[in-house]
């Protein structure tokens, strides 16, 4: 059966818009005969068992991420598919280390110049989402994996590269200076920063923060590279390896987009420019000559040359949609939310993907059982204080009770007191002689 690779799909020239994903696109052309595999455009990580991209598909075995796909296909394939079937022990140490080195620090370098940069977002990245998603995901996905980056870079103090969240921030801090009165209300709000500007304005936090997360992370790969081909080759015709693949999905995606703000394909050029150099060319070498189109993933027909062997992805279903649209609303509500993270825990603990021994299985297992008790726990705690509550409003009369029959009984009440009014009126105008209007003389008149 032919093996199928998920992925997210083009974008910037790349066959995918995500690091893992071209990785593993890397490796599949490098190692797997041509006919033996099929690369599909998902761009949904919903398809997945797992809920992530890449995921390899074997039938109804699917494997998700770089390194766990590159293990299957070994085995899948006796080693057959084993790209680093020639490295020493030293080689496959150094290769494990610097791929975890590639996959954590360059992480947080392609949130940061991708999704955390707001010119780069709006500009780039946003865009580049909306050609590749179906309805409702274009709507829900980017905000999610937005928020994600910047979830995971937050640490770093680098904020002020989101220009929407400096000037929310801004505009609050105005406010409140208002209400407390040490600001004219008439005071003309202040333009829209740019980067320079905040680049400039906080040079010593911010412009030397990225210089040296950059330096940490191209330094040590140029001076590994060297002058050799490949990061692990020993001689010239060595053959590319695994971590060869893992580090063209992340250097390509800083060196190759062209985007509103190019600080990280700056800082690529300008201090590792041997490195720059490997990246086009292994990137030529696994994803063609040709700059990568999106209708190339949706219509492989137009990409006759293609090395890659693109395959249409199929039309998300009635019960696709709602599904996201469920777990969408799910992920709204603070319970469901904490609900669903336990049981995913605990699934992903209890995976024969996950690597954990029987041990630890059973320890996180039980770790997630303990937290949806908490839960639990917390919601009957509420509801059990809102049923006294209202029970004690009852015994002291703040709320009374409705009798069968009493709403109409008031009802009725009300009628008589209107007709009552009515005959007191009828009765005054009476008193007054308003009704014998003939009776009445005009002074002065016979």
């Amino acid at each position: 059966m032919v093996l199928q690779l998920h992925v997210w799909g083009p974008a910037f020239t790349l066959p995918s818009i995500e690091a893992q994903c071209l990785a593993a696109i890397a490796y599949c052309s490098l190692a797997l005969p041509k006919g033996s595999w099929e690369l599909v455009a998902t761009s949904d990580p919903s398809v997945s068992p797992t809920g992530e991209l890449p995921a390899l598909q074997d039938g109804s075995t699917w494997v998700s991420r770089f390194r766990n796909i590159v293990d299957y296909l070994r085995q899948y394939s006796n080693g057959a598919w084993d790209l680093d079937c020639d490295l020493d022990e030293t080689a496959r140490a150094d290769s494990i280390a610097f791929s975890s080195f590639i996959e954590s620090r360059g992480q947080v370098l392609i949130d940061l110049s991708l999704y955390v940069s707001s010119q780069n977002y709006y500009g780039n990245t946003s865009p580049a989402y909306g050609n590749l998603l179906q309805w409702p995901n274009q709507w829900i996905l980017p905000p999610k994996l937005h928020g994600a980056a910047k979830a995971r870079t937050e640490h770093l103090g680098l904020s002020s590269l989101d220009l929407q969240a400096m000037e929310e921030q801004r505009q609050r801090e105005h406010s409140a200076a208002v209400a407390a009165g040490r600001v004219p209300k008439n005071l003309i709000a202040r333009p829209r920063d740019t980067v320079s500007k905040l680049l400039g304005r906080t040079a010593q936090q911010n412009h030397f923060r990225l210089e040296a997360l950059t330096g940490e992370f191209f330094e040590p790969l140029e001076a590994m590279l060297g002058k050799k081909a490949y990061l692990l080759a020993k001689n010239e015709d060595d053959p590319l390896s695994s971590l060869d693949c893992i580090a063209l999905g992340y250097l390509s995606l800083a060196l190759v987009p062209e985007l509103t703000f190019p600080w990280l394909r700056d800082a690529m050029r300008t201090k590792s420019p041997q490195l720059a150099a490997y990246t086009e060319r292994v990137r030529r070498r696994c994803f063609g000559q040709a700059p990568v189109e999106v209708a190339h993933a949706f219509s492989p027909q137009s990409a006759p040359s293609s090395p890659l062997p693109w395959r249409t992805p199929s039309r998300i279903s009635v019960a696709a949609v709602g599904s996201t649209l469920l777990d969408t609303l799910a992920d709204s509500t603070p319970l469901l939310r904490n609900l669903r993270r336990f049981n995913g825990l605990k699934a992903g603990a209890q995976s024969p993907d996950a690597g954990l021994s029987g041990l630890e299985r059973t320890v996180v297992s039980q770790a997630a059982d303990a937290g949806k008790n908490d839960l639990y726990a917390s919601v009957a705690t509420v509801v059990g204080g809102v049923a006294v509550l209202v029970g004690y409003m009852f015994h002291i009369g703040m709320i009374t009770p409705l009798v069968s029959g009493q709403e109409e009984y008031e009802e009725e009440e009300e009628e008589e007191e209107g007709t009552e009014e009515f005959m007191d009126a009828g009765s005054a105008t009476d008193f007054l002689n308003m009704g014998n209007i003939g009776d009445l003389r005009i002074p002065g008149s016979s």
